[in-house]
């Protein structure tokens, strides 16, 4: 009997160590030029490394939120690619290791996504691609490649590996292949991780490119988003009028034992809301804000879902978060940047931004290597034993997305 009871134990808290948040960083941009020439006072800035504080005129009040990491101000002040960057750098270790990770940036329009995913020049700008190494305006993007390819290089000759990318974006609610040329696209459908074959989203009629090195990795990215559809807006003269979504899926074999590891990196640079009376949208640009605007409501959607524990996760409102439905809930380690305006002019945006991402701080995942198949089994057996104590039959392993 306290064999048994040992037992349950040791199963209970290893099911709770699986479980995961999704890790949520603010970075608070300087003023822009054009905030600057219209004379707007800062009304965001950090308090400590993990709270973010919002001078709030319309009610009058200053609004504090806390999250896992919060960088404000300027490069002197630490607020850099490379700093924020340092602790994201773990993430690309748990997809070599069989993990499904995602990194995304949201925030309103001109609020420094791209450049916070991408960096300046684009994803291979400022970077030597020969070693990997990476200058002081890259973003996540090419550091993440690197990175890769440094943790890859460092596990041989134990270890082979394959690393394939894809790259979409959705645009005006519909999806399309980046790696496509124009008019060779073939039709695409997204298939849930729960129908596919890797347990994975996968995307039928998708291209799907192998890599064998940083050059290779960083060239395929960056002819995708080369293709990726922007304009220029009153609120940022070259917007995405997209989203962005990149996957690479790493496999890796033991070569002792011949075991084969699957984990996927998922890089995302969502579009920005807007408020179409502040971007001047109109036309073609006025039609794109509402798919975006759709698309982000539907975001929003899933994450309401996920935190209050609901049976019925929305995934199949919208592509958007039929793409992302591996990288929100489920088996997936989430780390999530929120890029706000410092200007007043902005508060009301930023408030927005705040309160979504502290909802998604709320999210719990179950983080497993490999899949949710682990999970699974583990909490069939912690339910069988506990079954005979309580004289109740053995619960159902939790569906994915929702705390066990």
């Amino acid at each position: 009997m306290a064999r048994e009871t040992e037992r349950r134990k040791q199963l209970h808290n290893k099911v709770e160590d699986l479980k995961g948040k999704i890790r949520v960083y603010v970075r608070v941009r300087p003023l822009s030029s054009k905030e600057v020439e219209r004379a707007c006072a800062e009304a965001v800035a950090s308090e400590g490394k993990q709270s973010v504080v919002v001078q709030d005129k319309k009610n009058g009040a200053n609004r504090t939120w806390d999250f896992d990491q919060v960088w404000a101000g300027s490069e002197l002040g630490g607020n850099t690619q490379e700093a924020i960057f340092k602790d994201t750098g773990y993430l690309v270790t748990s997809a070599v290791d069989g993990y499904n990770v995602c990194i995304f940036a949201y925030g309103q329009t001109g609020s420094g996504k791209t450049f916070t995913m991408f960096g300046a020049g684009g994803v291979g700008g400022g970077m030597n691609t020969a070693t990997g190494e990476c200058g002081p305006g890259a973003g996540v993007a090419p550091r993440a490649v690197g990175e890769l390819f440094r943790v890859l290089k460092e596990r041989q000759p134990q270890y082979t590996y394959n690393v394939t990318v894809t790259m979409f974006e959705l645009y005006r609610d519909g999806l399309r292949d980046l790696q496509a040329r124009h008019g060779d696209g073939a039709k695409l459908v997204i298939k849930l991780a729960e129908h596919s074959g890797t347990g994975l989203v996968v995307v039928e009629g998708g291209i799907e490119t192998v890599a064998n090195s940083v050059k290779d990795l960083v060239d395929t990215i960056a002819a995708g988003a080369d293709r990726r559809a922007v304009s220029s807006t009153q609120m940022n003269a070259d917007s995405s009028r997209s989203h962005l979504i990149c996957s690479m899926v790493i496999s890796s074999t033991n070569t002792r034992t011949g075991s084969v590891v699957r984990g996927k990196l998922t890089l995302v640079d969502l579009a920005g809301s807007e408020r179409v009376g502040k971007s001047g949208a109109a036309g073609e640009q006025l039609k794109e804000a509402q798919s975006i605007n759709k698309s982000l409501s539907a975001l929003g959607d899933v994450i309401a879902a996920l935190t209050s524990g609901s049976a019925h996760i929305p995934y199949r409102n919208h592509p958007l978060t039929m793409m992302m439905s591996d990288s929100l809930g489920g088996n997936a380690k989430t780390l999530m940047f929120v890029c706000a305006s410092p200007a007043d002019y902005n508060t009301s945006e930023t408030i927005n931004s705040l309160q979504f991402a502290a909802r998604c701080k709320d999210v719990t995942n179950s983080s497993v290597a490999g899949g949710a198949a682990q999970l699974q089994a583990l909490q069939r057996e912690l339910n069988r034993l506990k079954a005979p104590e309580n004289g109740t039959a053995p619960k159902k392993p939790a569906q994915l997305g929702r705390p066990v």
